[in-house]
């Protein structure tokens, strides 16, 4: 059978680095010169992280039907703007040199700074940020819910987590499960929390079993938490709000209340009773973003939904501090990048720039300034605080975009 490749909108450099991977080995057996020793969460596939020419890739054996369905899938979701790994192809027609068949292959783009939840425990991460790490994936899942995706099997395993401003952000790594609907029914987005928290019980026990989490922490208290979590976000982004037509401010109260969760509000129906007195409303269509789009509007940075509202609050720091409030937002935005976002990141030395993408180093020098000005009685220069946090903070922190396994 011949070697059949189906792949994304690639330059052909890319399409010949990936024909060039010795597709004829089982992906167990391939050489050391191809796979990258990079952290790669629990599956139930044989699943291997590649360089391919200049791309890093996720590579996972399965088969050809499930293949081509998650690629298609990943597709979709990307067209929705929802944080998944990005699908690079399908390879079909696999044999080894004696023609034996072999799985075919799902290749998707490897999220760079991104890491499995068991990474993050062996690199530091403590029962303390177990509340962060159930956050990330609650907003995920609501997100994915919005847009009436099933996922079907929720669980820790099935996610990367980047860190976004002292938190984190999850990115949806295996769909092989789930399904886009036309409508998403209540029963099914209670059958995934259901799921999650099944899955989460058993990833928690295992990590304890392992001694990578202290053997105290309540698994059942984490598992009610993020059911708890999940109605929560939901219910603040979906429910229905009735109030007097004297009370109309509230409508506005509404939408700010959304856009600090990072939602933007498309639609809103708004329904007045007969008499006129009592006001209805709910939110048709909401999309998370709404800080990383309005940051990348004024600077073009592209950064998490966390890390743009930081960076935004530390802009409208500087505007105040020089009394621009006057001058064009823009204009101000163009100043505060040049004059204090890039030289401060451009401090960050070469040979540590695989341990922090650029806007969560900016946000680790915020805080850090914060700690040092509360022990010297007064503002520190964020240039200063930079150095000092490069110099006693930064070397300490593990490598997150190239680790070892």
């Amino acid at each position: 059978m011949a070697l059949h490749v189906i792949a994304n909108r690639v330059g052909p450099a890319e399409k010949t680095a990936l024909l060039t991977l010795p597709w004829a080995t089982p992906l167990a057996e391939w050489p050391e010169e191809y796979v990258v020793p990079l952290p790669r969460g629990l599956s139930r596939h044989v699943v291997r992280i590649v360089r391919a020419g200049r791309s890093t890739l996720a590579v996972k054996e399965t088969e050809p039907e499930i293949a081509m369905r998650e690629y298609r899938l990943l597709r979709d979701l990307r067209r929705l703007d929802l944080p998944t790994v990005v699908p690079q192809g399908v390879v079909t027609g696999r044999t080894d040199p004696d023609g034996n068949e072999l799985p075919a292959a799902l290749v998707t783009e490897h999220l760079q700074f991104s890491l499995p939840y068991r990474s993050l425990f062996r690199h530091g991460l403590g029962a303390e940020n177990l509340p962060e790490l159930v956050d990330a994936l609650v907003v995920l899942l609501v997100r994915l819910h919005l847009a009436d995706f099933y996922w079907g099997d929720v669980s820790l395993s099935n996610v990367l987590f980047r860190r976004s401003a002292g938190g984190f952000a999850a990115y949806l790594v295996d769909a092989e499960t789930g399904e886009l609907k036309s409508s998403l029914s209540d029963g099914m987005r209670e059958y995934d929390v259901t799921v999650a928290g099944e899955n989460v019980f058993a990833e928690l026990l295992d990590l304890q079993a392992g001694e990578e989490l202290d053997p105290d922490v309540g698994a059942h208290e984490i598992v009610d938490l993020l059911a708890e979590r999940y109605a929560a976000l939901w219910g603040q982004l979906t429910a229905v709000e009735e109030f007097d037509t004297a009370e109309m401010w509230r409508i506005e109260q509404r939408i700010e209340r959304l856009n600090e969760l990072g939602f933007d509000v498309d639609e809103l129906e708004i329904i007045t009773d007969l008499g006129g007195d009592t006001v209805r409303i709910q939110p048709k269509v909401v999309e998370a973003g709404h800080y990383s789009r309005e940051l990348q509007g004024l600077t073009g940075l592209g950064v998490e939904d966390a890390q743009a509202r930081r960076l935004l609050n530390d802009l409208a720091s500087f505007t105040a501090h020089h009394d621009l409030g006057r001058e064009d937002r823009a204009v101000v935005a163009n100043q505060w990048l040049t004059t204090i976002y890039e030289p401060l990141v451009a401090m960050m030395p070469a040979d540590h720039r695989g341990k922090l993408e650029p806007p969560e180093f900016f946000h680790e020098v915020l805080v850090h300034r914060w700690f040092l000005s509360e022990q010297a009685g007064h503002e520190v220069d964020i240039f200063d605080s930079a150095a000092d946090y490069i110099a006693n903070v930064l070397p300490n922190r593990p490598d997150e975009l190239v680790a070892a396994d």
